[in-house]
């Protein structure tokens, strides 16, 4: 159950060959992001776990759930950026229904992160299904 943003992100990675190709497209995707505001870094909106610092905003439209978030690392804003394709937009019943990590690895995320990259992508998922899980 993906959203049309991630099912175009998922068409081209289709049509990239080498992991390098899609990693700077995920970089891309990162750097395409608007910046999270200064003053939305907060402890409260810090996800532990993850090696670089991370930040998700989160912030329901209506019934909908959306998030910002940002990064000090090009590649995990990336895969912020990711996330938010695949999330934004939905309910929070939804929200819980996504299997992100088959979605995620349906781009090969899951084989070519690092450790320590795939523990903070985990992170970043379980703060979005714990926001929501609330919202229900």
């Amino acid at each position: 159950m993906a959203q049309t943003a991630f099912e175009d992100i998922a068409e081209d990675f289709e049509f990239l060959d080498d992991w390098e190709d899609r990693y700077r497209m995920v970089i891309e995707l990162g750097r395409d992001m608007d910046p999270l505001a200064e003053e939305l870094k907060v402890p409260a909106t810090k996800v532990e776990g993850c090696a670089s610092q991370v930040w998700l905003f989160p912030n329901w439209q209506g019934k909908t759930f959306h998030f910002d978030g940002d990064s000090d690392a090009m590649i995990v804003r990336g895969l912020i950026a990711v996330l938010r394709t695949l999330y934004n937009g939905l309910s929070p019943a939804e929200v819980l229904k996504v299997d992100a990590r088959a979605e995620l690895g349906r781009l090969g995320l899951n084989d070519h992160l690092s450790a320590q990259r795939s523990n903070g992508l985990r992170a970043m998922v379980e703060r979005i299904r714990d926001v929501n899980e609330a919202q229900i």
